[in-house]
């Protein structure tokens, strides 16, 4: 069995150790964690490792789980310590080249794009790798990011838009839920009831696009009746430009993530 470390146990490394060990796939003592922060490995009830030397020396697979900011920090260890290691990295914006450069020749690096929504197994992921990756090396990566949700393999120019599609848009989602919860709020139902059924909707419409392929647009027709209430809302949504909004928040978070 392959052992992994996660170098930082912040978030989003929580939620993928929360979900390897829930899928029943894998063993608590084959994966473990170092944090600067005391107690992080037993509160994700992973084995502590006390120095990033020996975190690298003990595993198969190191996932670096640190902040983008804080890599530059961590890399000359590990280039020290975990030669021949598969390395997977989830920082934002970091590229593999960029890794590549400040590891050892050769090195095989999976970057991988995860979103918070991991935390309930229904993250989307995506992930790229480069020619020293080997195809049973790959396979675990994608083996371990399946326990937290959906992966797609994306051409890593296409990471910028996947971190605005994916990555960002979960935040855009959780805004217009509570929006629309405050609206009926408003309209006199109470904020508790509003949320539940307001995300209970957009979770089904999100389900009947991915299981019947229709296009939103068409599903968007089928509920407008001709001179009903639905088709009000849609045209009120449209003189107040919705759909461009929401164009440029995308665009906005892909033009910034390539300034990263």
């Amino acid at each position: 069995m392959a052992k992994y470390g996660f170098l930082g146990l912040g978030n989003m490394a929580s939620a993928i150790i929360a979900g390897m060990k829930k899928s029943g796939k894998y063993d608590s003592k084959d994966i473990f964690g170092f944090d600067t922060l005391s107690g992080k490995a037993e509160e994700c009830g992973v084995t502590a490792c006390d120095s990033i030397e020996s975190l690298c020396k003990t595993v198969d697979i190191i996932v670096l789980a640190v902040k983008p900011q804080i890599l530059p920090k961590v890399l000359p260890a590990v280039k020290e310590n975990a030669e021949g290691t598969l390395i997977v990295s989830i920082a934002a914006g970091k590229t593999i080249s960029y890794l590549a450069d400040a590891l050892y020749e050769d090195a095989p690096i999976v970057r991988v794009m995860p979103n918070i929504n991991a935390r309930v197994g229904a993250a989307t992921v995506a992930f790229c790798a480069n020619q020293f990756v080997k195809c049973e090396q790959k396979k675990l990566v994608e083996e371990m990011l399946l326990t937290t949700g959906t992966t797609f393999e994306l051409a890593e120019n296409m990471f910028s838009i996947f971190t605005a599609l994916a990555g960002s848009s979960p935040a855009f989602t959780y805004i217009y839920i509570d929006a629309l919860a405050r609206a009926a709020v408003e309209a006199g139902m109470p904020k508790a009831q509003a949320l539940e059924i307001a995300a209970s909707s957009v979770f089904g419409s999100a389900k009947l696009v991915m299981e019947t392929k229709e296009h939103p647009y068409v599903l968007a027709d089928s509920v407008c009746s001709p001179g009903g209430t639905t088709i009000e809302g849609v045209l009120s949504l449209q003189e107040n430009a919705f759909e461009s909004t929401v164009h440029k928040a995308v665009l906005a978070v892909v033009d910034k993530d390539k300034r990263l």
